[in-house]
């Protein structure tokens, strides 16, 4: 459960099971209480995760060792898809 007590998912399986992840429903804040889905403080609206679309650890695209002058690329998903896991290579360095 959220803060708010909205549920987010039935259990962790369901979260990341299946093809993509959960559909992702209702607001996600930031520890300062921001809505990252409005906030224009938030411009890439990304989940960084690392992770193929089945949950697994996506070894080369995970910014593992990433320094802020290489090149190097991480998974993320765009938030508004609403697919968790549903990830694209983005640049480490993309804020």
């Amino acid at each position: 459960l959220s803060p708010q007590g909205q549920l987010l998912a039935k259990s962790w399986t369901s979260l990341f099971g299946g093809q993509s992840g959960a559909a992702l429903r209702g607001p996600i804040y930031s520890f300062n209480g921001r809505n990252v889905l409005t906030d224009p403080l938030w411009p890439q609206r990304l989940a960084w995760h690392g992770s193929t679309p089945r949950g697994g650890h996506a070894r080369r695209w995970d910014c593992q060792g990433w320094r802020s002058s290489g090149t190097a690329e991480g998974m993320a998903a765009a938030l508004g898809e609403g697919r968790l896991l549903a990830g694209h290579r983005h640049n480490c360095s993309t804020p």
